[in-house]
């Protein structure tokens, strides 16, 4: 199973900027004028550094505890079936050949599946992941 949401610190500095920095991913970093913003620009901080690990097709870290003092910001919504695909993909050796033939597509479309700037449909990557002997499922709970 795979959750897609990363550990971060926030931290209010003087003038009550807040910088967050994620525990996973030590060169990503940003910072809002108030704890909403700053969740915001994580948000997007996160979409941006793992969709280009994807794209480099580079090992996605895993996600590590929350510690004491640390806030668990989302992947984006339209990046986390992406992530998941790659990642089981990943886990079990499976190609992106491979996938397209127990598809039934061109390997081409698996490539589109998952590039993060292609507009891929939800349907697509749920049978690809069905396929994999996986299920995506959308999860909405209460704010803390």
């Amino acid at each position: 199973m795979f959750l897609f949401r990363y550990p971060a610190k926030f931290t209010t500095g003087a003038g009550g900027r807040v910088l967050v920095e994620f525990a996973d991913l030590p060169r990503v970093a940003t910072d809002g004028k108030d704890e909403r913003e700053a969740m915001e620009e994580a948000m997007d901080a996160l979409g941006s550094e793992l969709s280009i690990r994807l794209s480099l097709r580079e090992e996605i870290p895993a996600p590590s505890r929350v510690k004491r003092g640390q806030r668990q910001v989302p992947v984006p919504l339209w990046l986390a079936p992406k992530l998941a695909l790659h990642m089981s993909m990943r886990e079990q050796r499976v190609s992106n050949s491979e996938l397209a033939r127990r598809l039934g597509l061109h390997e081409r479309v698996v490539r589109r599946m998952l590039d993060p700037k292609h507009a891929t449909k939800a349907g697509k990557i749920q049978a690809a992941l069905a396929v994999l002997g996986k299920q995506m499922i959308v999860e909405v709970r209460d704010a803390a």
